[in-house]
């Protein structure tokens, strides 16, 4: 076992773990979001504006699908956490290569799937036709990395079960030095377009899914699969479906909010969309602490409800809303004050409307960051505890808020409306999570009272 490349959050202090592990997983969510932002940087300043909201109108779809797949890998990593906190290397290395053999069975109907429908979806969404072709080239490509998507995630979840953030940070810097060079070369040297900035992303995360593979391979001896252990085991997949479907429904459940929403937007104009992809941007750039804190708490809750310590499941989730609101408070401080100059990275200065439209869509979204905050640390503690269906649930609240603003208040209130879309999904999932954990916390602590 290389015990160098593991991590034990199971003992010591919980807010020291969380620190940690978070800190690097931060780091790399950083990196990712900044190779995403490349891609709308690149195509918005040498493409115009036009490009830029090609790749705006794909954002819910692409979320919807991607957000998918990225759920379902984090439910399959969150076995392996609790069989890693309770010492059970045995069946964890069973959870493990029953995931790849699913991951590897949704990757090819997906792929299949989506790349045939994705213009009708398109058509669906009332993209405008201005920008059809390149929407659809755009995200044509996007799905049909859906297989290295699949690889990165899984790899990159499986690696932080074990305690382990520090690594995907490592192979995300590379594949962002990449993705940057790869969009440069494809969009300006070989002409490619939207398309190129799609490719450029593809390839970038395959190159660290790799990387993954071949870290694991190296340098984790937990992970030394046996033969036997690489059989389809029913149990595993049954477990492990129970823990992913959930949580990769949650995000396409949530996106369906999204996808209607966008519908909403695009009517508007493609001068709002740009708009909105831009900010929205910006806005995931400033999130990626959330989504740290997100993913810590799972593994920290997986590896502590395996090893019956729910104490400390208590208190790091405490530690973490701490943290939570600290950080919104500077966030809110930065893009408060400096929304509209970032907006420049995206834009020319001369598209005065655009950089206004962005300034409002961020300071109505950063304005309730605390409640995005506890929807990332709760939704992700219940999955680490193993109840993700409760997931869904949280996803159906966000979905109905989106669906609410996009239907009634977007004809009534145009643009101004969109901006507190997702404020407004992110309380309604609050109002739904808080009093789950709660009720999930009191279920374990009868169960283990029983059993002792």
């Amino acid at each position: 076992m290389a015990k160098s490349v593991t991590k034990d959050m199971t003992q010591g202090s919980p807010i020291r773990l969380i620190l940690q592990f978070c800190i690097p997983l931060f780091f790399g969510m950083l990196f990712q979001q900044f190779y995403n932002m490349m891609d709308t940087i690149i195509v918005g300043k040498f493409l115009g504006v036009q490009a830029l909201a090609s790749v705006g109108a794909t954002g819910s779809i692409n979320f919807m699908v991607i957000g998918f797949c990225m759920g379902v890998c984090n439910g399959f990593a969150i076995p392996v956490a609790q069989q890693f906190g309770a010492g059970d290397y045995h069946n964890l290395r069973k959870y493990v290569a029953n995931s790849a053999w699913l991951a590897i069975a949704f990757a090819g109907f997906m792929t299949a799937a989506v790349c045939v429908l994705c213009r009708q979806i398109l058509k669906w969404m009332n993209t405008p036709a201005d920008i059809m072709e390149g929407a659809y080239s755009y995200i044509f490509v996007i799905f049909l990395g859906i297989p290295v998507i699949y690889l990165y995630n899984l790899l990159s979840g499986i690696i932080r079960s074990l305690g382990d953030s520090k690594s995907p940070l490592f192979f995300l810097v590379l594949s962002s030095g990449l993705n940057i060079i790869l969009d440069l070369t494809l969009i300006l040297i070989f002409d490619m377009g939207v398309a190129g900035a799609a490719w450029a992303t593809v390839i970038s995360q395959a190159v660290s899914g790799i990387a993954c593979l071949i870290y694991i391979m190296l340098r984790f001896d937990i992970l030394k699969i046996s033969k036997e252990e690489w059989r389809v085991d029913g149990r595993c997949v049954g477990t492990l479906c129970n823990m992913g479907i959930p949580m990769g429904l949650q995000y396409s459940i949530t996106a369906i909010g999204s996808v209607i929403l966008q519908t909403a937007v695009n009517g508007i104009g493609s001068m709002a969309v740009a708009a909105v992809a831009a900010g929205a941007k910006i806005g995931m750039f400033f999130c990626c602490p959330f989504d740290a804190m997100g993913s810590t708490m799972a593994t920290y809750a997986g590896q502590n409800v395996g090893a019956g310590k729910l104490d400390r499941v208590s208190k790091g989730v405490k530690s973490t809303c701490l943290l939570g609101l600290g950080y919104s408070l500077i966030a809110a401080l930065i893009l408060g004050l400096f929304g509209g100059t970032i907006a420049l990275f995206f834009v020319d200065a001369g598209e005065t409307e655009i950089i206004r439209h962005v300034t409002w869509f961020l300071w109505g979204n950063v304005a309730f960051f605390f409640p995005l905050a506890l929807v990332n640390i709760v939704r992700f503690t219940i999955q680490g505890l193993g109840f993700s269906k409760f997931a869904i649930l949280a996803g159906v609240a966000e979905m109905a808020a989106r669906c609410l603003v996009a239907l009634i208040f977007v004809p009534e209130f145009g643009y101004l409306a969109v901006c507190f879309a997702s404020p407004v999904a992110w309380i309604f999932a609050d109002l739904f999570l808080v009093p789950a954990y709660m009720h999930v916390m009191k279920k374990l602590q009868k169960m283990k009272l029983r059993s002792v």
